[in-house]
């Protein structure tokens, strides 16, 4: 195994720009039923730069299948793509083989010198395959009636995210629905402790607070460009800003100069930034924030180092052809 330092590049800027993927990363998704995480799933698919997608469905509803293979198809990502499907239809023990066969085959096609990107979704429709089948077989019931080796369970699955040396990696990212939006249910709690960070996807978004990549320090800068970092953290921090601006005017209090400033900068950043559908390079991607920085604040008020504000900092041209373009 060689450590994790090569991104996987997605086209999505909450993933690229925000938490960058990084190859051999295992990352679950964290979300409630019916946020849109096979949609966000599907699009990672179809988008991201690698050479083969195993996608493991545990408990598909049959239309979910469906969307999976018509839009894979419609978007040319079937040739490269490798389909293991359990539907809720199928006996529950069929569950537990799904995440083994992906990658067991992600292995086969990563010491052949491919980058593989395996998709489960859902591992708590994983889980509760196990608790189901543990009841059955009458063992000793553990929090919440789960198996008392959930956690070893679900660590030797994603533990196989690895980059091999001299030949390919496996890169895990894993839906897990949170019953009740509860973080601390025996899932997702279990599977935080295991993974290198998470994607909050909430309200159709990926949270920008949540959210977190703790390999993307092996990336940022050095595979995407030298503002990465701080204008990152200045976007972050100023969306924060924005939502207790936004806070602060629906309680009717007054609001400064500032404050308007800031949530003008709140919704281009949603509208550009946080919604799934949108799809632009890491780059591009950079060189928006520094537009969106420069539509709303003046160079002094963003906290950026001088030679990054010389060399990346709009032209009052570019800022007005942004600002045309929104329109």
């Amino acid at each position: 195994r060689i450590i994790p330092r090569n991104m996987v590049r997605t086209n999505i800027p909450m993933i690229d720009v925000f938490n960058t993927l990084v190859e051999s990363q295992k990352l679950p998704i964290f979300s409630v039923s019916g946020e849109p995480y096979n949609q966000l799933l599907a699009r990672i698919a179809m988008q991201a730069e690698v050479d083969l997608i195993i996608l493991g469905g545990i408990g598909l509803k049959h239309d979910d299948y469906l969307f999976f293979k018509d839009t894979l198809e419609e978007g040319g990502a079937l040739s490269r793509t490798i389909f293991f499907v359990h539907t809720a239809a199928d006996p529950v023990v069929e569950a537990l083989l799904v995440p083994d066969m992906s990658l067991a085959v992600a292995e086969k096609f990563a010491l052949q010198g491919k980058r593989v990107l395996v998709l489960l979704t859902d591992m708590t429709n994983f889980a509760d395959a196990m608790k189901e089948i543990a009841i059955t077989q009458e063992q000793v019931p553990s929090n919440r009636g789960y198996p008392g080796d959930l956690y070893s369970q679900l660590a030797s699955r994603y533990e196989k995210a690895v980059d091999f040396e001299g030949a390919g990696s496996i890169t895990i990212l894993a839906a897990t629905t949170m019953p009740g939006d509860d973080v601390t249910h025996p899932v997702p709690d279990n599977t935080g402790y295991i993974t290198e960070g998470q994607f909050y996807l909430h309200n159709g978004v990926i949270d920008p607070f949540g959210s977190l990549s703790r390999l993307k320090q092996h990336v940022i800068g050095k595979e995407t460009r030298e503002d990465h970092g701080a204008v990152m953290n200045t976007m972050v921090r100023f969306y924060s800003d924005a939502r207790e601006a936004s806070r602060k005017q629906a309680m009717a209090f007054e609001l400064s100069e500032f404050d308007h400033k800031l949530l003008k900068f709140g919704g281009l950043f949603r509208k550009r930034f946080m919604d799934i559908n949108v799809s632009i390079p890491v780059i591009e991607g950079l060189d928006l924030c520094w537009e969106t920085l420069a539509e709303c604040f003046e160079p002094e008020e963003t906290g950026q180092r001088t030679q990054l504000l010389e060399k990346f900092w709009p032209k009052r041209e570019q800022v007005g052809a942004a600002e045309h373009g929104e329109g």
